[in-house]
């Protein structure tokens, strides 16, 4: 199976910056799409930027124009560069990643989501 591994979250003040990474391993498959999320206590988790396996991008309107999501295919990782992070912001943020698993009579889909990091944004 596809297991997903987040690393780069952080204490930072605001106006400050971070670098999230999600890197997918386990079994052969194919990624498509890739998601980051997050979610503060006693909210909804929410989409927070996307990138196509076109490699399209989208935002939420909160941090468009300050986060950055990109995708590294040779390394099956995709990142989130947060600048100008306001106390908002904080929150813990998962990863999702879909695509196929190969190797089998039929290919199979899946979704694979991270284990979460912590964003804290002081003011």
């Amino acid at each position: 199976q596809v297991q997903l591994v987040e690393s780069g979250g952080g204490l930072v003040q605001a106006g400050g910056s971070l670098r999230l990474s999600c890197a997918a391993s386990g079994s052969t498959f194919s990624i498509n799409a890739m998601d980051w999320y997050r979610q503060a206590p006693g909210k909804q988790r929410e989409l927070v930027a996307h990138i196509s396996s076109g490699g399209s991008t989208n935002y939420a309107d909160s941090v468009k124009g300050r986060f950055t999501i990109s995708r590294d295919n040779a390394k099956n990782t995709v990142y989130l560069h947060m600048n100008s992070l306001k106390p908002e912001d904080t929150a813990v943020y998962y990863c999702n990643v879909r695509g196929v698993l190969l190797g089998r009579v039929d290919t199979t889909p899946f979704s694979a989501w991270g284990q979460g990091t912590q964003v804290t944004v002081s003011s």
